[in-house]
């Protein structure tokens, strides 16, 4: 044979196996799953006649098939709970081809069961997930993967406190910062902070030392059984130890010598918040010099500015408030009743700053009393002066419900009776413009039926193109008429004058549209009889 003879037919026998392998895999597999390549191979992926299923996946994903089984982890939530894995990860795109996608500036992080809050949600993915970090052997072995991460702080961070606190690290620390230990409460201790130790830095009380040789503070085994393990003694133990006896927490300088005073042995019997002052708050000079103490504004300013002042003497503010603040005011309705302006109707459930404070400061003067020097005239320039002569918004409401309106409507051209007495000023004055923007409409409007009521008779009863509505119906009820048969061309007797209206008067429809024909060319009884 010649040697050309057997390089074709070489050539031809290689092609062919080229041809039948790749019929059988569509392309070569990630650098992942390479080792699955192979036709050998092809039933471990799928099922024969069949897809790549998901029970297949799991078979060799043992991890993420305890995590489904547990519900934990991202592939456990509702967004991917129940997929087919080739939803996400498909093969067969060459060796370098990415299985794992995804878009990881946008990933909810909060679906894999924990949540990136504060610092966290700014970190890169590979600041966490990264071998280090991962307890699991079997996935620690793995250049990239997201699992194998516990979501407890030591699983990351270093333990600061070496042990001497809870491994809780978010029992006292927040996800925004470490240093920062902005959850814990001093008052869970067995040394709560009081008064001024509340005030005092953290690092004051809680020193640097050094424990296997890195610098840390210590929040364990301090002495605090007595003031003293802190503070210097400067009486040299001539009082003895018990600094409670005379100080507090609140301040050194506060004597409780003084604060068990008994005031109300004086001609001033502390009351209310009297009670929290600092004796130098009033006693400005020496404890003992006599001051001034029978009204109010011996000691506190006039903050009305003698708004109540008569004849030029302001009344003590004990009239309107009490010891325990300057709000709430004592001043009740029943004394509001006594002004100018009782209040009555809604204005009793209305706080006193809706009115006596709208510019930030309290104001009692000069208020007005018209309903339009607190309320907006809403009508003006819709309603004719006429009918609201001076704002006086009394004439149509009440102060019980600005919706209760007593405008006596037969002032007007237009007297409500019948169903119309009935109907809410809106139904018929609030109309939609060109925009389709319900506005106030008073004036210029038509008494004619037709301008708000549909005419269903498409005419029929038209006078020189007017129809009047009230010849047949009244505004009491629609369907009852006064229409008196006899009056027209045919009248009713016989066997006609027992008769449904509808037996002769049917429903029609033509180019006017579709209604109920009452009148005819023609009377004659061929009409409707054959």
């Amino acid at each position: 044979m010649k040697l050309k003879e057997l390089q074709f037919i070489l050539g031809f026998f290689f092609l062919c196996i080229f041809q039948v392998t790749a019929q059988i895999s569509p392309g070569a597999l990630s650098n992942t799953h390479a080792y699955l390549e192979g036709v050998s191979n092809c039933t471990k992926c799928h099922d024969v006649g069949n897809k790549v299923t998901r029970q297949k996946c799991l078979t060799c994903h043992q991890i993420i098939k305890t995590n489904i089984l547990a519900r934990k982890g991202y592939h456990a939530s509702p967004e991917v709970s129940g997929k087919e894995c080739v939803v996400c990860h498909n093969e067969h795109h060459g060796r370098n081809f990415q299985i794992i996608r995804f878009d990881r500036k946008n990933f909810v992080h909060s679906k894999t069961g924990f949540e990136l809050k504060g610092v966290h949600a700014h970190q890169d993915c590979k600041a966490c997930h990264k071998p280090a970090f991962i307890r699991d052997a079997r996935l620690k072995t793995k250049s990239s993967t997201f699992m194998g991460l516990n979501q407890a702080c030591l699983t990351c961070h270093a333990d600061y406190h070496q042990g001497r606190m809870s491994r809780k690290c978010n029992n006292c620390h927040s996800f925004e910062s470490f240093k920062n230990a902005s959850g814990f409460d001093h008052n869970t201790t067995r040394f709560p902070l009081l008064g001024s130790h509340k005030n005092v830095a953290c690092e004051k009380c809680h020193k640097i030392e050094i424990i296997n040789g890195k610098p840390k503070q210590k929040f364990k085994g301090l002495a605090f059984s007595n003031c003293t393990a802190c503070h210097k003694d400067v009486h040299d133990n001539n009082f003895g130890q018990n600094c409670k006896k005379c100080h507090s927490e609140e301040s050194f300088h506060v004597v409780k010598g003084m604060k068990s005073f008994d005031h109300d042995k004086t001609d001033f019997k502390l009351i209310g918040k009297h009670r929290l002052l600092a004796c130098k708050s009033c006693h400005k000079t020496s404890l003992t010099a006599p001051i001034k103490h029978n009204h109010c504004s011996s000691c506190h300013a006039d903050y009305h500015n003698k708004d109540f002042a008569k004849n030029g003497v302001s009344p003590d503010c004990n009239q309107c408030h009490n010891n325990d603040g300057f709000t709430p005011s004592a001043y009740t309705i029943e004394k509001h009743s006594l002004t100018e302006f009782p209040l009555e109707g809604a204005h009793l459930a209305t706080p006193c700053m809706a009115c006596h404070k709208t510019q930030g400061k309290w104001a009692f003067k000069n208020m007005g009393s018209k309903c339009v020097d607190c309320h907006k005239n809403i009508h003006k320039g819709f309603i004719q002066d006429k009918y609201i002569a001076n704002n006086n918004c009394k004439i149509c409401h009440v102060v019980t419900s600005w919706k209760k309106v007593t405008f006596d409507h037969n002032q007007t051209k237009f007297k409500l009776d019948g169903a119309h007495a009935k109907l809410a000023c809106g139904d018929c004055h609030n109309v939609k413009n060109e925009k389709g923007v319900r506005v106030q409409k008073y004036t210029g409007l038509s008494t004619e039926c037709e301008s708000c009521h549909k005419n269903t008779h498409v005419g029929q009863f038209a006078v020189n193109g007017k129809t009047v509505c009230t010849n047949c119906h009244t505004t009491n009820e629609w369907a009852k008429t006064k229409f008196d048969h006899n009056t027209s061309r045919f009248k009713l007797d016989g066997a006609h004058a027992t008769a449904k209206c509808n037996e002769c008067h049917k429903l029609v429809t033509d180019e006017k549209g579709k209604y109920v024909q009452y009148k005819f060319k023609s009377i004659e009884c061929s009409n409707c009889h054959s």
